[in-house]
Parts: C-alpha cells; sequence; structure tokens
C-alpha cells in the first residue's frame, strides 16, 4: 500500500467511520436525558485519556506557544460544535440522520480557509473543486430536508 493511499486510510475513511459513529453516540447520550455540561465533559475525558495514549506510544513530542494555541482554539472550535449539536438533538429533537448531512458541510468552511488562509489554491483543481463544493450542498440539501 502506498503511502498516499495509507493517508487517506488513516486521514479519511477510519476518521469518516469514526466521526460517523460519534454522532450515533451523542445522539444516544442526548437521548439518554445527559446534561450538556456532563455530556461536555465527558467529552473532554475521552479526549484527555486518548491524548494520554498518544503521548504514551508516538514519540513526537514537539510543543510551541503558537502551536498550542492553535490546538486549544481547533477544540474549543470544535467543542463549541459539538455542543451545538448536543443542544439540536436534545432540546429541539432533531434527527441525527438530517443535521449531521448539515454540519458536515464543515468541509466547505475548511476548504475556503484553506485555500485562503494556506494559499492552497495554488496545487489544486480548481474545477473539480467547485463541483465537488456545489454537490456537498445539494447532497447536505437534500438529505436535511429528506
Amino acid at each position: 500500500m502506498s503511502t498516499q493511499t495509507l493517508g487517506l486510510l488513516v486521514g479519511g475513511i477510519l476518521p469518516a467511520i469514526f466521526f460517523g459513529l460519534s454522532g450515533v453516540f451523542a445522539k444516544a447520550s442526548n437521548a439518554a436525558g445527559i446534561g450538556l455540561g456532563y455530556y461536555m465533559l465527558a467529552i473532554g475525558v475521552a479526549v484527555t485519556i486518548t491524548g494520554s495514549i498518544c503521548l504514551l506510544f508516538i514519540p513526537d513530542r514537539s510543543f510551541s506557544i503558537s502551536a498550542g494555541r492553535d490546538a486549544f482554539l481547533s477544540g474549543a472550535t470544535w467543542a463549541l460544535g459539538a455542543a451545538l449539536v448536543a443542544v439540536a438533538l436534545a432540546k429541539f429533537k432533531a434527527p441525527i440522520s438530517q443535521i449531521v448531512p448539515l454540519y458536515n458541510m464543515n468541509t466547505l468552511v475548511g476548504v475556503l480557509l484553506g485555500l485562503w488562509l494556506f494559499s492552497e489554491w495554488q496545487d489544486l483543481d480548481l474545477l473539480k473543486l467547485l463541483i465537488g463544493s456545489i454537490l456537498i450542498v445539494i447532497g447536505g440539501t437534500l438529505v436535511a430536508w429528506a
């Protein structure tokens, strides 16, 4: 298996499975009646345990203040999104099968910011990116209002 294929598996296919399972567990947890604060704390404990395991088994221990700040902001923005999903599930009884396609349009936010902030537009086929982005919007809209 090539390095690129392995990268797509490790960074694309497996996370897609885990993020999909995450939505199911979020629905089950909120349906069981967990409070938002406890929900977020439970997620925080899971993240802390996962980070501790990574520190033990992955030898790279590099760190800087700016990298730590950006990692914190990544976690904080993800946590705010997760909290809003939990509110939608618990308070508004939103079906997970409809909100997942909507919040997974986050791809477009990441793509646009990557193009702008990291100049990734120089290395991509912008026509294919535009077509793919349109399909994401159409797909998310169709599934959300099915």
